[in-house]
């Protein structure tokens, strides 16, 4: 079905003068749905959809309201999504998660992901599990099992259980014992490139064949990869005996556990052998009987090889209903945990909560409210579509939002600039530069009290009283 440009043209007016700035890209595409857009089918009309919205993001307010005036029938019988769209089977409840590494803290990109979650067991009741996936000792933030709770229970405030991995091994080892009774894996000695080589041309490597004719050399070569007298570190890994015709080598024989000897922050030396992601995470979605999955669209392929355990499992009508969200590609903003905990390490950052930064322990500090995170979650949806943008166009969303919270539950008040440090001054740090602002009326704000400063921002106070100094108060900016 061929959708006009005049309706895509009606929502980008719409959409821009509800929001009073740019155009949402997502907003306008959701809408489309009600006149017939199908999923497979974005792709084709995002560019006639880009150039409409870029011709209304250059027109003036007025110029957007009589546009609009001319084509609101087209769209006057189709309102536009309100809330999260519907789920499949959830009118009883939901029960679903959230698995982050604890190799650092929660980004913008993390709470894109896991905020719809949370929000969807509110909309239908359930359970929200906060899954720490530590099975890779290597790479582990100790200090991140605590500050990773902290921001959980900050930011969504519903979660059933913190589960930590590290914490159920001997659970993963029981239905590695169960995989190996029905003959559904096995452990490969082979050299990798020798392996690889045999599985692009689909042919069966050597253990496998073994352990089709004898079920008990896999227990027993598995019992060797649990012995510290057994196989060494990279001698011997756990294989997943799937088609070997599948189109996809990828997802041929397809490892599920591995020996690592590096120490874990938790568990120190006790275990030998780790779960990998896919059997970690299908074990703990059975044993938490996890309905629904929304989690990134880079992980469809992941998704694919649990189907296949549920499968060997004979578990396939528990298997949950998955959702894939698209993800934020930022044009001049790097997110990466690992290489801004080297960062912080380095001096470069004072702390996760560095105003410069864009994780969820700086926002926080720079006053952002969870609605906010909330309200751009709500209006992205269950999109699949990657959103490019500049750390600019994606802050002016978000301080939309964060402004219409915030203006009901703030306090106006005047001020005035002065050149140094006085009595009854505030300092403003915007990116580490100060600027010292004085109060009139010998305003004393109170402490985690929001403030509006007109022409900064909201801002949020934070108590740091000094012998001597009671009244200097510091403000961090939102936006300017």
């Amino acid at each position: 079905m061929e959708i006009s440009e005049d309706i895509i043209y009606a929502y980008s007016l719409k959409n821009a003068i509800e929001h009073k700035g740019q155009v949402a890209i997502n907003s306008v595409i959701n809408s489309l749905f009600n006149h017939g857009l199908e999923k497979d089918k974005i792709k084709d009309i995002m560019p006639k959809v880009q150039k409409i919205i870029g011709k209304v993001n250059k027109l003036k307010i007025d110029e957007r309201q009589r546009e609009f005036e001319k084509l609101s029938q087209l769209i006057g019988k189709r309102p536009e999504r309100e809330g999260l769209p519907e789920l499949e089977n959830a009118s009883k409840g939901i029960t679903t998660r959230f698995s982050p590494s604890p190799s650092g803290l929660m980004h913008i990109g993390h709470i894109a992901t896991a905020m719809i979650s949370s929000l969807y067991v509110k909309k239908y009741g359930g359970k929200f599990y906060f899954r720490m996936e530590d099975t890779n000792p290597e790479n582990i933030y100790p200090p991140a099992y605590k500050m990773l709770k902290e921001e959980a229970d900050w930011l969504f405030g519903n979660v059933k259980e913190f589960m930590i991995q590290s914490e159920r091994i001997e659970i993963y080892y029981k239905y590695i014992e169960k995989f190996i009774e029905k003959n559904s894996v096995y452990v490969c000695t082979c050299n990798s490139e020798k392996f690889k080589l045999l599985i692009e041309q689909k042919k069966s490597c050597p253990c496998r064949i073994s352990s089709e004719k004898n079920k008990l050399e896999t227990k027993d070569r598995w019992g060797k990869m649990l012995d510290k007298k057994g196989f060494k570190e990279r001698e011997a890994v756990l294989r997943f005996k799937s088609d070997l015709n599948n189109p996809n080598p990828a997802f041929r024989d397809f490892p599920l556990a591995r020996i690592n000897l590096t120490p874990h922050p938790l568990t120190k030396n006790k275990y030998r052998v780790w779960p990998l992601m896919n059997l970690s995470v299908a074990v703990d979605d059975i044993e938490t009987k996890v309905t629904h999955v929304i989690r990134g669209k880079d992980h469809r392929d992941n998704a694919e090889r649990q189907k296949m355990l549920y499968h060997a499992l004979g578990l396939d009508k528990i298997f949950p209903h998955l959702y894939f969200v698209g993800r934020y590609n930022f044009t001049d903003m790097k997110i990466s945990t690992t290489e801004t905990r080297k960062d912080i390490e380095n001096g470069k950052y004072s702390g996760w909560d560095d105003i410069r930064l864009p994780f969820l322990a700086a926002l926080k500090r720079r006053g952002y409210q969870k609605e906010a995170f909330e309200k751009m979650v709500i209006e992205r949806g269950l999109s699949e579509v990657d959103k490019k943008l500049s750390k600019k166009d994606f802050f002016d969303v978000l301080n939309q939002y964060n402004r219409e919270i915030v203006k009901d539950i703030s306090k106006k008040v005047n001020f005035k600039i002065v050149k140094k440090e006085k009595a009854n001054s505030i300092i403003i740090k915007p990116d580490l530069k100060e600027i010292y602002i004085e109060l009139e009326d010998n305003y004393k704000p109170k402490k985690d009290e929001i403030i509006y400063l007109p022409t900064l921002g909201y801002s949020k106070y934070q108590n740091t009283e000094k012998k001597n100094k009671k009244n200097l108060n510091i403000f961090w900016f939102l936006h300017e």
